[in-house]
Formats: structure tokens, sequence, C-alpha cells
């Protein structure tokens, strides 16, 4: 459009101007008319100017119209594409009116509604509206600016972001309305929240998360990266993750990791890093390429955790599953793994291979009397001694307990084995040093069994030297003997025994026979002694010498030497009711593992009670080998006895290596001399026992002990025995072991007069 042109009037200026120049002209004209004229024209002209402005002023109105209808189109498309609502607040009637703009109408949503009960805005939101509306009428913000949930037009709430300015005011300057504009932000406090919660767990990741440039420097880290590595995030920003590298690895190790990083967008392995202060410590790496959505740069975003400790617990989880951590010996996984290598080389090059398996002679007693932490000592002692012998190249393993095994590779025989196990027991006759000022002696017991005569697998090298080494212990300890055919019967034989005897108390196969002991000073029935059988359903009768040393290997000594007490107070108990002398004792054998781990003490009590029996009606015997072996155990369990009133009896007297000095200072009542000197002092040609006899029978009486001699079998010894003052006689002069009802037959006897040193008809037991 051009620019508007000068309106034309409508009649040429030249009429206008003729009659003016004709009466100016004419001197004698009539002033009057021409004034008349001259205002009309000036009328009309003024009416044409009038219409003129009004015309140009329309138009005017018009094109502002158009500008402003434009401007509202606009406003409303931008309202539209951004999803806005346009809201008005009247203070003064309190209404709140809505309004969503669409492209192609004014309104499609138009409300009025009162604010302090507007059911659109959420009930819990209301105050915090009024309290953002309070602080811009007092001009306390800006803006009036507020988040809060509104009811849509299906009827769920959404939160929504208000803006709003004053756009009308009183003449005292208060507002009266308020206009603004409002949107639906659901998704981006969702995207926010998000935000929030990916940036907490970041947070509190237990792995260190680090953010990578191209060229590996720091670009962000959380927190669990500076726990990790003694760094804080603000002094790594920046700097190149090299900061971190330790010496582990070597240089080229580090390039690796990143050129795999730089070509496949991915890496993860172990990798060894240091800390700030200097320590190593070992991490589980990922590292993933990610684009940065702003700039589109490459990025590297690495995972760390720290799994040094995981390390560490792993390889001591596997040194636990392959070493003894006492002895820190290889224990029976590592043997027998060692075992089949050694197999496999000796079938090669066609040597023999032997396996010696050792047990410690009375270790129980140690471990008992002096407690674990010496057991323990005099095991790292054995270790370092049979590595010692043996030499460091061969395997010396601890099984368990107080069982070892030597492997010893490239023999030509059995009898370098032999050889070596000797040097073995030898090597073992010094003390074992256990520290500074103390020192233990021990023997091993030794079994041997040989590649490829005895087995072809482990499992059986051991078994057969199992098998042996038992053979080597009943044979007297200190000892070691080969494996042979002919003992595999006698170790099922001994599975069989010991399965047997964990049933023979609740089979009721075990039963006591009683042997009369004789008072020689006045000829009666002083004492009993209760002796232990059994008859086997699956093996019969089972001699005490097998069976009483499998009970003490296995403990089922424990739970049988119990029920022999039971059984033997029950017996006296019922004896006394029936009329037997109440001055008569039974006496019952206490073995090493009963005194040493048993509470015997209140087990014997508790049986005196049960059985209404006096304490002095009980006498324990225990061996010399056991009193001496586990002597200051022994002493306090003694004195224990004696202060019940329980009297104490040494049995197999003379068969050990104690001394009568020293057990006077035990509370010992009795002495029993062993049958194997008793055999001989009768003997013309024997005059050794006779006086081993009669010196321990006055060495005794001096110390106030009674002497019972044990193994009395003809008239001849037990005269020697009254004319040497001996207190009492025990054998089978006197009588066999018998049954209870005929043991209680023979003291009713003797009491009334019978001859006591025969047996009742048919009582032999």
């Amino acid at each position: 459009m051009g620019a508007p042109s000068t309106p034309r009037p409508p009649w040429p200026a030249g009429l206008l101007l003729a009659p003016l120049a004709v009466r100016a002209g004419n001197a004698g004209g009539s002033l009057g008319d021409g004034l008349v004229l001259l205002l009309a024209v000036l009328v009309l002209l003024l009416a044409w100017l009038a219409l003129e402005v009004h015309r140009r002023r329309t138009r005017d109105q018009q094109a502002h119209l158009r500008l402003l209808q434009e401007r509202e189109q606009r406003l409303r498309l931008a309202l539209w594409a951004s999803n806005e609502l346009y809201w008005q607040f009247d203070l003064r009637a309190r209404t709140l009116e809505i309004t969503r703009a669409a492209p192609d109408q004014a309104n499609d949503l138009a409300m009025h509604t009162v604010l302090d009960g507007d059911p659109r805005i959420h009930q819990d939101d209301l105050p915090r509206v009024r309290d953002h509306l309070v602080a811009y009428l007092r001009g306390e913000t800006p803006i009036f600016l507020s988040e809060h949930r509104m009811r849509s037009e299906n009827g769920q709430w959404q939160w929504m972001l208000a803006r709003g300015r004053a756009i009308a005011h009183d003449a005292d300057g208060r507002v009266l309305r308020l206009a603004g504009t409002a949107r639906n932000i659901d998704a981006l406090r969702e995207l926010e929240s998000e935000r929030q919660i990916a940036a907490e767990v970041l947070r509190n990741m237990a792995e260190s998360v680090a953010v990578l440039d191209e060229q590996f420097k720091f670009v962000a880290a959380n927190p669990a990266f500076s726990r990790m590595s003694g760094y804080a995030v603000e002094e790594v920003i920046g700097k190149d993750t090299a900061l971190l590298n330790g010496d582990r690895h070597p240089p080229e190790f580090y390039q690796q990791a990143r050129q795999a990083i730089r070509e496949h967008a991915s890496w993860s392995g172990e990798m060894w890093q240091r800390r700030k202060d200097g320590r190593d410590f070992l991490c589980a790496m990922q590292c993933n390429a990610i684009d940065d959505p702003g700039t589109r740069r490459r990025l590297y975003v690495l995972v760390t955790s720290d799994i040094t400790e995981r390390r560490r617990i792993e390889h001591e989880l596997r040194y636990l599953a392959n070493y003894d951590p006492l002895t820190n010996l290889p224990n029976r996984t590592q043997l027998a793994e060692r075992l089949s290598h050694a197999i496999v080389q000796a079938r090669r090059s066609g040597h023999r291979l032997a396996l010696l398996f050792l047990d410690l002679d009375n270790f129980k007693d140690i471990n008992d009397s002096q407690g674990h932490a010496t057991g323990d000592r005099v095991l790292r002692a054995v270790a370092r001694r049979l590595q010692d012998v043996v030499g460091p190249e061969r395997t010396v393993a601890r099984i368990s307990g107080d069982e070892f095994a030597v492997v010893l590779e490239g023999i030509a025989d059995g009898a370098e084995a032999d050889q070596c196990a000797q040097r073995i027991i030898e090597a073992f006759e010094a003390p074992l040093h256990l520290d500074d000022r103390h020192e233990a002696t021990i023997s091993p017991s030794i079994g041997i069994s040989l590649f490829p005569d005895h087995a072809q697998v482990p499992t059986d090298l051991l078994k057969h030297a199992d098998t042996a080494m038992y053979r080597a212990k009943r044979g007297g300890k200190r000892g070691h003997m080969r494996y042979l055919q002919e003992m595999e019967t006698d170790s099922r034989r001994r599975a069989g025994l010991i399965a047997a005897l964990r049933r023979a108390i609740e089979r009721d196969e075990l039963h006591l026979a009683y042997q009369p002991e004789l008072h020689l000073a006045d000829g009666r029935i002083a004492a009993v002694e209760a002796l232990l059988r059994w008859d086997s359903a699956e093996h019969g009768s089972i001699d005490p010498e097998e069976f009483i040393p499998l009970a003490e290997e296995t403990g089922l000594i424990v739970p049988i030497g119990e029920w022999v007490l039971d059984a033997a107070c029950r017996t006296l108990a019922g004896w006394r009711r029936a009329g037997a002398d109440p001055r008569l004792k039974v006496s019952i054998n206490v073995s090493a593992l009963q005194l040493l781990r048993s509470e015997l003490p209140g087990t014997v009590a508790a049986a005196l009670r049960r059985h209404g029996l006096a304490a002095s009606a009980l006498e324990l015997e225990l061996t010399e080998s056991v009193l001496m072996d586990n002597a200051a155990l022994a002493g306090d369990r003694l004195r224990a006895f004696r202060d019940l009133g329980v009297s104490i009896a040494v049995d197999d007297f003379g068969t050990g290596y104690s001394s009568l000095s020293y057990l006077h200072r035990l509370p010992i009542n009795t002495l029993k001399i062993d049958k194997a000197f008793i055999d001989g002092i009768a003997s013309p040609d024997d005059h050794e026992d006779a006086t081993i006899t009669t010196t321990v029978i006055a060495m005794a009486r001096t110390l106030g002990l009674q002497v019972v001699a044990e193994g009395v079998e003809t008239a001849a010894q037990l005269a020697f025995l009254q004319r040497n003052a001996c207190d009492i006689a025990q054998g089978y002069w006197i009588s066999r072991p018998l049954a209870a009802d005929a043991c209680l037959r023979f003291l009713l006897e003797a009491q009334t007069g019978a001859d006591a040193r025969l047996d009742p008809a048919g009582a032999p037991a």
C-alpha cells in the first residue's frame, strides 16, 4: 500500500476563487452577499474535512482492531502451542476465570469459581496458593507464582504452574484484578522426580561412578568415588584418570584398556588402583561410552567396585579349603590332590610311593589335662618336627586332630618307607619345645601303605595306612607297621565292633561281673570289684581288652562308664537290702576320658543319692598311667572325690613309672599290686618279685595306704601275703568274677562262715 493521497475538493479551485476575485475587483458589489457565499463554502469545506477525518479514524480503528486480533490470535496460538491456560482473578468478586486457548476458537473452557472453596484446586494446596497470593499483594514477590494441583476436565488431579501479575488497580493503588497463565507440569515434575531419585541413587551407591571425557579426564563423580579413592570430587575434576594408576600393572596395561574403550565403547575387568594415601586397592571396573544429550560429545561412564577385601576373603577361603590354619600344613583335601598327582608321576616313572599315617600317642590326655591352647602348641611343634625330619621337598599334611600324613615319592621299595618312619619315631624322643619355658614329650604311631603294592588311588592308600597305624598302636604304640592284607579283616571287625558298641547299652548287651576281695586280717569279704562284660548279639562275647580300648578311642567310655556306675550302685544297694554286710563296698574302674572329660564327681554324687548309698560304699580305681599322665588335673578331680568321701585306688601299681613319694601327695587310699608281681612271689627262683611286693607293702603301710594284691591263685601266694601284712587279696583263689545273683550267695555264705576261698557251685562268670 502507498501513502494516502491528498483529498481532492468536490469542485475546481478556480470556481471557488472567481467570485472572490470579481467581488474584490467590483467596488460596487454587495459585501454581504460575498460573505454569505464565503461562509457557505467554508462550511462545506469543514464538513468535508470532518467527514475525511472520520473516515481516516475509522480506517485506523479498523487497522488497530485487526492488529489486536492478530496479536490475540498469535497469543492464543502461543498459549495453545504451549498448552497453557489463561486465567484472571477478580479480588473483589473473589472469582477465578480460566480460559484454554485454541487456534480456531476464542474459548474452549471458561469457568468462574470461588477461590476459597474452589473444587478444581486440591484442598491440600489451597492454603499454599493463598499464601503465595498474599505475598504478591504485599509486594514481597515480584510476581504471583504457585505450583499446585488442579482437577482436569477428565476429573484427574494434575500439577499446574501458575504465573500472574496485577492488571487493574483502584484509585488508591490496590490491586483489583490479576491475570496470568498456567501450564500442566506433571511431566516436568515426573522428570524432576526421576532426576532427583537418580541423583539420590547415584549419591548413595556403594560403587564409585565417575564420568570421563574423551581424554579420560574426570567430568563428575559420586561420593562413593571419594570414599574409595580418598580424593575429594573437586580434587579430580579436569584431571586424568592416570592419577589413580599404581605400579602393580605395567603402563601398557592401562593404555590397552583405554584403547579397548575407544574401539569398542565398552570395557570391563579388574585393575589395581592407588588411593590418595598411597595404598593399593583392587577394582572391578565397567566402562561404557555415552553421548552427551546436549553437546553430543563422547563421554565415558566408569563404574568401579573395591574388591580388595572380597579377593582377600576368597584367597583365605581357598587357603582354608586346602591348608590347616593351625599348622599351615596341607589338609586332607590338599593331601588328596597331591597324592593323585604323585600317583600319576609314580605310574609314569615306575617308582613306588609311600604314605605314612601318623597318630600321636596319648595326645588326648595332653589336650584334656593341659588345655586346648597347650594342645595346639604341641600340634604346631609336631608339624615343624615332622617337616624337619622328612625335608621341605616332601609333603607333610595334617589330616585331622592329632593325625598327620607324610608322602614319600620316588622310593625304590618299602624298606625306605620303614627307615623314614623309624627316623620320625627317633626324632620324637627329644622333647618338643613349646616356648622358652615349656616342653612336651610325645610319640607317634605310624602306619605305612605303598603304591602300587597296596592301593592305586589316594582314598585306598589313606585307608590302608590308617589300618596299619591302628595295628601299630595296638602293638604297644611308639612304633610303625606296614600294611598287610590280613589287617583288612581286623579293620572290618574293628569297625563292626565300634558300630555294635554304640548300640550296646540300648540293646541291654552290657552286664557286670563282681570279683570279691578278701580282708586277710579277719577273713571277711571287704569289697567286690565290678568288671564290665559285653555279650554282643552280632559278635558274641567280646574280651574287655578288645572292646574297652575301642570305647576309649571313640569316647563311648563316658556313657558306658556312667552305666557301670549306676548298675554297680544299684546292685550294692540291692545286696544290702538282701542282708549283705553293710560295710561292703563296690569298686569300679575309671578311664582317663571319664576322669578328664566328664563331670565325674557330680555323676558319682548323683548315683549315690539315687540309690541311697553313702560315699564310703564306693571306691574308684584308676590306673597308674592315668594318674601320672594327667597329674595336675587328676589331682584336682581326686581331691573332689576325697571331699565327697569316695575312696581312690591305684590299679596295676608297679607297671608304670610313678613313685610312692609322688603318689602320697595325691588323695589316694589304696594300692593294688599288679598280678605280674604276685605270679612270682611263691617261686623259689623268683626273689625279685617277692622283694618288690614286700617293699611296696612296707612303703604303702608307711604312707598310710591300704594294699590289695591282685591275681592271687594259690595258697602259697595267699600265705606269703599274710606273712607280709598285706591287707586284701583278690584272685581266683578267693573267687572268680561272679554274676550279681551268684555273688550275693557267695557273700551271704561267707558271712555265715563258709569257705570264702572257693567258688560256689556254678558261679564262674
